[in-house]
């Protein structure tokens, strides 16, 4: 009788034990579900799961692919759907750099490295945590469409996702000469692959996979704004004039986009030079002149075989210049026919183009960065003269303010004047930022760098994504001028988001100032970003910059026969010595 009095007791312990645990399980597998639907997507490839970002109530997923790896045969292709997944992605990792010269130390005098690898065609999304139906801010980086700057391992998007309450895509793209490489030994009859075109055609692909997938993070695939800095600008211009990208985006924000097209014959010359670099470095023979001998001789397989045989390691270091200062000088967007215009400066000026809203800005001080690598310029630095002797640095200021006028001629005021002159064209937004500009008169900056960098390329990067060091802002935000910037960077994010969101970038009920669109008439032009110590001072300017105007502003210069040659240079850089395209779009 106690035997089974125990019996049933122990029988009762058990039973009830199960039961407790089947309710445990019960009530947290809803729960484990539910965190794990937060978290995790579908796409056409399969599942991806993202990581949520605390701080801000966001969600991001790293690393996702776009296209196949373009490896083996299909390097210098166009990108390829991606390959289906049967088990979930952990997203929660940027892909590596595609092939670039990169600094492994932050030092700055330490020379940069080639690193990455051709495995890169894969995006970063970052979506606030309740996105719904929210427009698509989709950004293509800079560096010269020859290195990624910034880094998205440098670049938190999760800032301006907050505040803009928006979708934000970030992609990664063949570049260098994985990126653009036009040859008639690549040539198979495919007319996308033939182009050479690569870099604008993995952005193509990324925006069709947007398209199909993005509604799934929050995202409205009918309201998706291409944005770019540098040489994502220029691209994302590309873009605009590309027949292939019609329909995948609504509106553009392009900073400090030149347009430099090069022809197909510029891009198969390069590329030649580079192979006959190749054939020295390699030790096939002993300079480029017997080099290039060889390769006049060999067929277009042949040429082929070579070029498939060697890394891409082996292409960036036929570019010494790389490893000094990481990008690399080369011909990008062929106009072949197909992906671009045969003619991009023409379809512009004709309105056969993509038209859409745009934003198109430059920094008031864009060539400061660069200028003092300029020789003459850089040993003056380098001895403290620049800083010591007034003419001196008379003469940098007037450089940098005439090369910077010059871009402003470019990116800004000559594209919005013919595209707002094209029938059907929606309104244009340019801007210009100033924060930091002025050299030894600027209040902002400390010495030297407000006479080493003030407002330079790329120092507005960190103002529009709210971060502290993602570009410039390590060596240029202190904590006298927070008040100020970080005003500056408010407005600046919610000019840009509201642009996103509705093709205007005029939020409703805001003490903002009206940033007015572009008017080919007397009236507004351009809006000016700036601020001081503590408050942001933003207004409208009617100001036009053209080049006939500059180029009366340089005659007149007292300083003129020392500034031109530096003028000249500049002018051949931004337009690739194509004295054509210069008569077309600016004379």
């Amino acid at each position: 009788m106690k035997k089974n009095k125990f019996l049933k007791c122990t029988a009762e312990m058990i039973v009830n034990a199960i039961a407790s645990a089947l309710l445990i399980i019960i009530i947290m597998v809803p729960f484990k579900s539910s965190y794990a639907s937060v978290l995790e997507r579908q796409t056409t490839e399969g599942i991806v799961i993202g990581v949520e970002n605390k701080d801000n109530q966001t969600i991001s997923w790293k690393g996702i692919p776009y296209a196949r790896p373009p490896v083996a045969n299909l390097r210098w292709k166009s990108p390829q759907k991606p390959i289906k997944r049967t088990q979930a992605l952990k997203a929660d990792t940027f892909c590596q750099i595609c092939p670039q010269y990169a600094k492994l130390d932050t030092a700055p005098d330490t020379p940069q490295v080639i690193s990455g690898r051709e495995d890169c065609l894969y995006l970063n999304i970052w979506a606030p945590k309740k996105a719904k139906n929210l427009p698509v801010f989709f950004w293509i980086h800079g560096g010269g469409n020859s290195i990624q700057f910034p880094l998205f391992s440098n670049q938190d998007c999760s800032i301006l996702a907050n505040h803009g309450n928006m979708v934000i895509v970030g992609i990664n793209f063949r570049i260098g000469p994985m990126g653009f490489l036009h040859h008639s030994a690549l040539k198979t009859g495919d007319k996308e692959s033939d182009s050479g075109n690569f870099t604008i055609l993995d952005q193509i692909e990324a925006l069709k996979w947007v398209q199909a997938n993005i509604k799934n993070f929050g995202g409205d695939p009918d309201n998706v704004t291409l944005a770019g800095v540098s040489s994502g600008g220029q691209d994302a211009l590309c873009l605009v004039g590309s027949p292939l990208a019609k329909g995948l985006f609504h509106r553009v924000i392009s900073q400090s986009g030149s347009i430099r097209p090069s022809t197909p014959e510029d891009g198969e010359a390069h590329a030649n030079e580079i192979l006959s670099r190749m054939m020295v470095n390699d030790g096939s023979t002993s300079d480029k002149t017997k080099a290039a001998r060889i390769l006049a001789n060999m067929s277009l397989k042949e040429i082929e075989a070579y070029m498939r045989s060697k890394k891409a390691a082996d292409f960036l270091e036929a570019y010494p210049e790389g490893a000094v200062r990481g990008m690399i000088q080369f011909p990008t967007a062929f106009e072949d026919g197909h992906v671009l215009p045969k003619d991009f400066y023409g379809a512009l000026s004709s309105g056969t183009y993509n038209k859409v809203p745009m934003i198109l800005g430059s920094n008031k001080e864009e060539t400061r960065v660069f200028a003092r690598n300029f020789n003459s310029f850089s040993n003056s630095i380098k001895d403290g003269s620049l800083f010591k002797e007034p003419e001196k640095m008379q003469l940098f200021d007037k450089v940098i303010k005439y090369q910077s006028d010059l871009w402003k001629v470019m990116a800004v005021d000559e594209p919005a004047r013919v595209m707002t002159s094209m029938e059907n064209q929606p309104p244009i937004y340019t801007y210009q930022f100033l924060w930091g500009a002025g050299g030894t008169n600027g209040t902002v900056l400390t010495k030297p760098l407000n006479i080493l960098l003030g407002a330079c390329h790329i120092a507005e990067i960190d103002f529009v994504f709210g971060t502290d060091k993602a570009s410039l802002g390590s060596y240029l935000f202190n904590e006298k001028n927070r008040a100020g910037r970080v005003a500056l960077s408010n407005a600046m994010m919610t000019y840009w988001s509201q642009f996103a969101k509705t093709g205007n970038p005029n939020p409703r009920n805001s003490d903002l100032p009206a940033w007015l669109a572009w008017s080919n008439n007397d009236g507004p032009k351009t809006l000016l970003l700036d601020a001081g110590l503590q408050t942001a001072k933003i207004a409208m300017s009617e100001t036009e910059l053209t080049w006939n105007k500059l180029k009366n502003d340089v005659k007149a210069e007292p300083l003129q026969p020392k500034i031109q040659p530096f003028l000249d240079k500049w002018n051949d850089f931004l337009f690739r010595n194509h004295e054509k395209q210069q008569q077309k779009w600016l004379w």
